[in-house]
């Protein structure tokens, strides 16, 4: 079983995202490295393809919005989703912890997406938490389960707590 820790920090200098982690990390770690920024370059770019190639058919994905859960990646509904911004998609890795045993890992961390919403009266920025679970498959590594979420205010109004940041 081998460990990694994804760091991420902008730039100021180009805006890119520098990565250290906390070992030599293996080549499978550094495909998973990969998997977690094709997701963000995806977002960046609204690439449906792009998103879902990452992800097995049939994955267990509870993301933020409803159902409870979705089977698979609905590109119609991933495509409308991407067009409901105005902007691209900024999504921001932070502090991912990946374990991997075999042909199995497990990663998890914080993201940040920013950006804008069409209609939106102010610019969307919030961080959420993020657990990814993969396979190794014959194509490489793919998502096979996602939960992502943010906590929530446990007072009367159940309001999200978007103001928390890691």
């Amino acid at each position: 079983m081998s460990t990694a820790t994804l760091n991420t920090s902008k730039s100021s200098n180009t805006g890119s995202s520098d990565t250290g982690r906390n070992n030599s990390g293996s080549a499978d770690q550094d495909a998973i490295l990969a998997v977690i920024e094709n997701l963000r370059q995806a977002h960046l770019d609204k690439n449906v393809a792009q998103f879902a190639a990452q992800f097995a058919p049939g994955a267990a994905i509870f993301n933020l919005a409803p159902p409870l859960t979705h089977r698979g990646i609905d590109r119609e509904e991933k495509q409308a989703w991407f067009e409901s911004w105005s902007t691209p998609i900024e999504l921001e890795p932070r502090d991912f912890k990946i374990t991997i045993s075999g042909d199995l890992a497990v990663c998890f961390g914080f993201l940040r997406m920013a950006g804008t919403k069409r209609g939106a009266p102010s610019p969307v920025n919030f961080w959420m938490r993020e657990t990814l679970c993969l396979e190794r498959q014959g194509s490489g590594w793919h998502i096979v389960h996602e939960h992502t979420s943010v906590p929530f205010y446990m007072d009367a109004g159940t309001r999200p707590a978007f103001d928390l940041q890691p």
